[in-house]
């Protein structure tokens, strides 16, 4: 009698056919958007070799383990390669092809119960379709407050990191009863934060890991999560124009080979003083983001 289908084909399946389509969808919008004349917010020419370093810089400590979220969002305040309300759906669009890679390498390579993997994208989905939808229509000023708060809750996490402040977690490979419900509806919220900055990576490691379950198990879960719903997201972005798309190019150009380079050659680096690094760059960043979200605020009163 033969093996069943393995179930992890299905999620390469339905996540290759979603990511295909929003590539398409990508590609009809930003050429209906260049027909017309666009050309403002980062929409001609190539990408800059900034847009591909950052791509390159981010996806490769993302594949580690850092996360691209927080660190993206600094490096495009701190040289505004794209106007403050447009970066969720940037990176959201253009991180999307490596983070789809990454989650191909962990799923396959880290087990963890279907049940469980399934329950949690479906559940992070669900929350960055309703998010998505939110901030692709809120006001510059409003963005910037949310993308502050989130580069701040990303410090706080770094530093958790750094101390080694986390759950240590146990031997478990899958969650149920109770504890499923609490990790799927913890899901969904980080789902939805996700479209305004707030990365899911260390969240998802902290509740794995309170859950019981061992900590490596995070990355199949936070991987997979991410690479389903940011194309989900990111066909939200692409409907509101809410993104720029030389950055989101370089993000991608620069990204992929990143991913590959991460995992198959590097695999593992001390990462401490690259999060003492980032929580510098990103205390800054949010101080920049919240300081224009003031001065955003006043203009609009006056």
């Amino acid at each position: 009698m033969s093996d069943s289908l393995d179930p992890r084909v299905f999620l390469f399946t339905a996540l290759a056919l979603l990511t295909a389509y929003l590539l398409f969808a990508w590609y009809r919008s930003a050429t209906a958007a260049t027909r017309a004349g666009r050309t403002g917010d980062g929409w001609s020419g190539p990408p800059s070799f900034y847009e591909n370093a950052v791509g390159f810089v981010t996806n490769f400590f993302d594949t580690l383990g850092i996360g691209s979220f927080a660190p993206t969002t600094s490096l495009f305040k701190l040289k505004q390669v794209v106007p403050d309300e447009n970066i969720p759906g940037t990176m959201m669009i253009g991180h999307t092809p490596p983070v789809v890679i990454q989650a191909f390498i962990f799923i396959a390579i880290i087990s963890v119960d279907p049940v469980t993997l399934v329950t949690m994208l479906v559940a992070a989905v669900l929350g960055a379709w309703l998010g998505a939808g939110v901030v692709a229509k809120l006001p510059r000023y409003k963005i910037q407050v949310g993308m502050g708060i989130a580069l701040l809750i990303a410090a706080v996490t770094f530093v958790l990191a750094i101390f080694e402040i986390t759950a240590v977690g146990g031997e478990a490979t899958g969650l149920s009863g109770a504890n499923l419900a609490i990790a799927a509806a913890v899901m969904f919220v980080l789902g939805a934060l996700m479209t305004i900055g707030i990365g899911m990576y260390a969240p998802t490691m902290i509740v794995v890991s309170l859950m019981g379950m061992g900590p490596v198990a995070a990355f199949p879960i936070m991987m997979g999560a991410s690479a389903f719903l940011m194309p989900v997201a990111g066909l939200r972005f692409l409907k509101a124009g809410r993104y720029g798309l030389k950055a989101a190019l370089g993000l991608t150009i620069g990204g992929i080979p990143a991913v590959l380079i991460a995992a198959f050659i590097v695999r593992s680096l001390p990462l401490n003083a690259m999060r003492w690094l980032v929580v510098v760059v990103v205390l800054y960043a949010a101080i920049l983001m919240l300081r224009s979200a003031v001065q955003e605020r006043r203009a609009a009163a006056g």
